[in-house]
């Protein structure tokens, strides 16, 4: 059976405080939480290995043990013990549960649920002995949810209410949120268990496609019919915008798929007050319709003047 370092497993030194531990720890137990990397069984061992770690080094009389194990082991090792064939020569019983000097009563730890090595088993009793529960405060479990916006509401922002388990939970979104996105609601989560803290609600935003806007980070592009006359002629067009209408100025012979580019009429920077993306105009041309006699005799009139038979 291999030794296993806790320490390591959380990246902090021997001398870290409780408030460090639980800081590493909280920062792992997020980052491979199950609910945020669905199927991926490295997170999930990850994950594991991150509590079990927490569950010893956070508890005073369980880190003192683990400490009093480590430095018998570190002799063990640099008395030349174990080269070659792994940890079985070192002898587990006397710090196992229940067994010789310093061992450990199952009934003091291990939490109901949890899942622990062989390693925890052997020297901690594994899951508690009698069933119970640890008295160790312990953080409730992350809930997640999904809320679904339109391009414009992702734009504006503002306050919405989601429902989560039966409760109704007020929220303002910020401007310039992106399809994808999570965002973290503490204490919304699941309730801790013997006082401890309760979990965080996450929030995945997904945003519909839009008709009219294609949207590439925080920039913007639209298509704008353009009258055939007017591309021909040049002139004003009002052009209807997320941010509202805005007067273009177009050139005379304006080619069809021309771009245009307005600087900070785009979407909105996220956490960045007064800060916008651009918006990318490409001009159709749109020939006309439905021509009346008049308006055929002057293309005719048109054509023969630019030589087209």
């Amino acid at each position: 059976m291999d030794y296993k370092d806790y320490y390591k497993v959380l990246g902090v030194d021997k001398t870290a405080t409780t408030e460090q531990i639980k800081k590493a720890y909280r920062k792992l137990a997020r980052q491979y939480h199950p609910d945020v990397n669905p199927n991926d069984a490295t997170a999930e061992q990850k994950f594991k290995e991150a509590n079990e770690a927490n569950e010893v080094l956070s508890d005073p009389e369980k880190r003192q043990k683990y400490d009093q194990l480590g430095a018998a082991y570190q002799r063990y090792q640099q008395a030349g013990g174990g080269r070659g064939q792994g940890t079985g020569g070192f002898d587990w019983n006397q710090y196992a549960a229940g067994g010789g000097a310093g061992g450990f009563a199952g009934s003091q730890f291990g939490g109901e649920g949890e899942d622990f090595s062989d390693f925890f088993s052997s020297l901690f009793g594994g899951m508690g002995g009698a069933g119970g529960r640890s008295s160790r405060p312990g953080a409730g479990s992350d809930y997640q949810a999904e809320l679904e916006l339109t391009l414009a509401e992702a734009y504006a922002g503002g306050p919405r209410t989601i429902t989560v388990n039966g409760r109704n939970l007020r929220l303002t979104i910020q401007p310039g949120v992106a399809d994808g996105q999570t965002i973290r609601l503490r204490d919304q989560g699941a309730p801790g268990r013997n006082g401890g803290p309760n979990g965080s609600l996450l929030i995945t935003f997904r945003i519909a496609p839009d008709a009219h806007y294609a949207r590439t980070g925080d920039d913007l592009t639209q298509d704008v019919p353009v009258p055939l006359y007017r591309a021909l002629l040049g002139g004003e067009q009002t052009v209807e915008t997320l941010g509202g209408p805005v007067k273009i100025k177009l050139k005379p012979e304006t080619a069809n798929g021309s771009r245009l580019r307005l600087r900070g009429k785009g979407f909105p920077v996220y956490r960045e007050a007064g800060k916008f993306g651009d918006l990318y105009l490409r001009l159709n041309v749109q020939l006309p319709t439905n021509l009346t006699d008049e308006e055929r005799a002057l293309i005719q009139q048109l054509a023969k003047l630019r030589s087209i038979e």
